[in-house]
């Protein structure tokens, strides 16, 4: 992969939107694209990893009609939803950036280690605010949601259970004050509960790109 570079907040290449923040990184490690970390016009597209039919085609649709639309694509390089949000980007010939709960020198999942060569390759980029060491730990992925969606104007959630991973990174963009989209879901899936219940409480329902582009 590309060279490793280590962005302080005092530097003038730390995002703008991310120093708004509560709790910023102090340091960001990066490889591939650092101007995306000047872009504002970013969505994070996150759900559940153990995604439905239905889930991967509404990731492949937004990510990819948002990307030719200019937006860049946040997510965190997870199984499911995450992994096939950026794939949809790419797919446009889109931007998208990863954030990564641990050291830049793992990929986790390791299933995902090329789509992380093609995001590189495709003048995407990869962040972490964990230096180079740090091992795959289930408490990093919680406080890393805090920077998928401070980088973003708004989070999509694509399918997503009640108490998950997914519903924490809802949570810091409300403290942020992010906009909250969601897609709805069958009563019947258990991955619709999150989503169909952030709705109920007023997240912006989207049945197409266009209802996120005109509330950003």
């Amino acid at each position: 992969m590309d060279k490793i570079r280590t962005i302080k907040m005092n530097d003038k290449d730390y995002p703008y939107m991310l120093k708004q923040i509560y709790d910023a990184p102090k340091v960001l490690y990066t490889i591939g694209n650092i101007e995306l970390l000047h872009s504002q016009n970013n969505i994070a597209i996150i759900g559940c990893r153990r995604n439905t039919k239905y889930g991967e085609k509404a990731a492949k649709y937004f990510a990819a009609s948002l990307a030719k639309e200019g937006i860049t694509i946040i997510s965190g390089l997870a199984r499911g939803i995450d992994g096939i949000a950026h794939k949809g980007a790419l797919m446009a010939k889109g931007k998208t950036i990863a954030v990564l709960g641990h050291g830049l020198d793992k990929i986790y999942p390791p299933e995902h280690i090329e789509l992380a060569r093609e995001i590189i390759a495709k003048k995407g980029l990869i962040i972490s605010e964990y230096p180079l060491g740090t091992n795959i730990k289930q408490k990093n992925f919680p406080e890393r949601n805090r920077i998928i969606s401070g980088l973003s104007r708004g989070v999509l959630v694509i399918e997503a259970k009640n108490k998950s991973g997914t519903i924490t990174t809802v949570d810091f963009a409300l403290d942020q004050g992010r906009e909250v989209f969601a897609v709805p879901g069958s009563i019947n899936f258990f991955n619709s509960e999150g989503t169909n219940e952030l709705i109920k409480q007023g997240a912006t329902l989207v049945m197409n790109y266009k209802d996120v582009l005109k509330n950003i």
